[in-house]
């Protein structure tokens, strides 16, 4: 019908085995581009704080083998691969790869804590510094910031809260580009009350998160045309993707 041509499939949050993803790079893009259905992905691995407690007690756990963020020093090795796979996965699936990063906030008052996406920076962001000052660091590089599970979760599990940008919505909202109404299993309703830009992910760490909320977005495959539909919120909506097929 005229005037709903397709949409893209997106995910602008994912994980990899840079932070604590599951998956290489290159599996968790096999991953997506064989189910034939995804247009566009976010590689959106965590850079931590310095003192990061639960970065430290990977590190622990894993007996020194796995660094759960994407130090200063790492980052250009981290968008040289990211780069490197975004091309493969365009020729072979069609697949518009995004760099991106969470820059992440883990204090052990939860009520400090924030998660933000930033998508398609270029230049290493530290997470030692404060919530607008991060955006701000986005912001300057013209890249799209995403708040990141702003509100408490509906679905039971053991996670920190991450509500610092919702609490300090009126002097942070107009630094925040994108809010997440929906993040993995989890609605997030209030974003929509407040008629924010709002946006739908998977959060994903490994391959069951797939099956998650996502976002359809009415627009041209490239950068530039995803980041204005996402920042005038139109034609975007958001969508299930269960089992090899999505609802809207």
């Amino acid at each position: 019908m005229p005037g709903y041509e397709p949409f893209l499939l997106c995910d602008f949050h994912v994980h990899t085995r840079w932070s604590d993803g599951r998956l290489s790079v290159r599996e968790v893009i096999d991953l997506y581009g064989k189910t034939g259905r995804f247009d566009v992905i976010a590689i959106t691995d965590h850079i931590l704080m310095q003192r990061d407690l639960l970065g430290r007690a990977g590190r622990l756990i894993s007996f020194g083998r796995r660094d759960f963020s994407v130090t200063e020093e790492r980052f250009p090795a981290y968008l040289d691969e990211i780069a490197s796979e975004a091309r493969r996965a365009a020729d072979k699936y069609g697949l518009l790869v995004i760099p991106g990063a969470e820059i992440t906030q883990n204090h052990i008052r939860s009520r400090k804590n924030s998660h933000i996406v930033a998508l398609n920076i270029h230049q290493h962001i530290s997470a030692d510094q404060s919530a607008e000052e991060i955006l701000r660091a986005i912001r300057a590089q013209n890249a799209l910031s995403i708040a990141c599970h702003p509100h408490h979760r509906t679905t039971r599990r053991v996670e920190i809260g991450t509500c610092y940008l919702w609490d300090h919505r009126k002097r942070l909202a107009d630094l925040v580009d994108v809010w997440e109404a929906a993040n993995r299993d989890d609605l997030f309703s209030v974003t929509s009350l407040k008629h924010y830009p709002y946006v739908a992910n998977s959060d994903f760490h490994k391959p069951k998160h797939l099956y998650s909320w996502k976002t359809l977005l009415r627009c041209e495959k490239n950068w530039n045309a995803i980041a204005r539909a996402l920042r005038e919120n139109t034609d975007v909506a958001l969508t299930l993707y269960r089992n090899g097929t999505w609802a809207a």
